[in-house]
């Protein structure tokens, strides 16, 4: 009888913190040597699987697409399969994504520099290289520690500093920020954790 290997499962195209990913689960009774092989094909040219030379016999069960993308306007989506020895499984097909309309934002992570009456404040995104070049912009909340009354200044370009007068501030501060970025709707990641600061603080 034809011994076929059983498909991978469960094969989804997910959108996390700024990439595109295929992800899937091992089929069942899969060999210990099994590896898998990944295509994508874009609504631009239907019917034309493209390969991905970095997911070609993959031990891993994710494949990131992010910089593969030819277009990221433009809805894609991926098929992998197993293979090992001389068997393969059937291709098994993702659902259709577009990056610039389903991207899921993570939180960016603060840099905060205290100087004399200043705090000055950056944020760094987990960036692939593909997709720095977008809009990316961020929120970030200051407020003092147990109030719930925060300052917010919004929309700052990613690469842009922060730099915040604290003259008249005086005690322990927390500064909290989130990813945001428009496309058809504005989206926007969860809040950092929080970094706190103690300003004008006479030893």
């Amino acid at each position: 009888g034809h011994v076929q290997l059983s498909p991978p499962q469960n094969v989804t195209l997910l959108s996390k913190d700024f990439d595109m990913i295929l992800t899937w689960t091992q089929g069942e009774g899969s060999p210990p040597d099994v590896t898998y092989t990944v295509r994508y094909e874009s609504q631009e040219r239907m019917d034309k699987w493209i390969k991905v030379p970095h997911c070609k016999n993959i031990h891993r069960t994710s494949c990131n697409l992010t910089c593969v993308l030819p277009n990221f306007f433009v809805k894609v989506r991926a098929r992998v399969k197993a293979v090992s020895g001389r068997f393969q499984s059937p291709w098994v097909e993702s659902q259709f994504k577009e990056y610039h309309l389903d991207v899921e934002l993570a939180p960016p992570v603060l840099n905060v520099t205290v100087k004399e009456n200043l705090i000055h404040v950056n944020a760094s995104f987990p960036l692939a290289t593909c997709v720095e070049s977008f809009s990316w912009m961020y929120d970030l909340n200051l407020w003092e520690a147990g109030s719930e009354d925060k300052k917010q200044y919004e929309a700052i370009f990613r690469k842009n500093t922060v730099t915040i007068d604290t003259t008249a501030l005086r005690g322990n501060y927390c500064l909290s920020a989130r990813s945001s970025f428009q496309s058809i709707d504005f989206k926007h990641s969860k809040f950092s954790q929080p970094v706190c600061v103690l300003l004008n603080h006479k030893g």
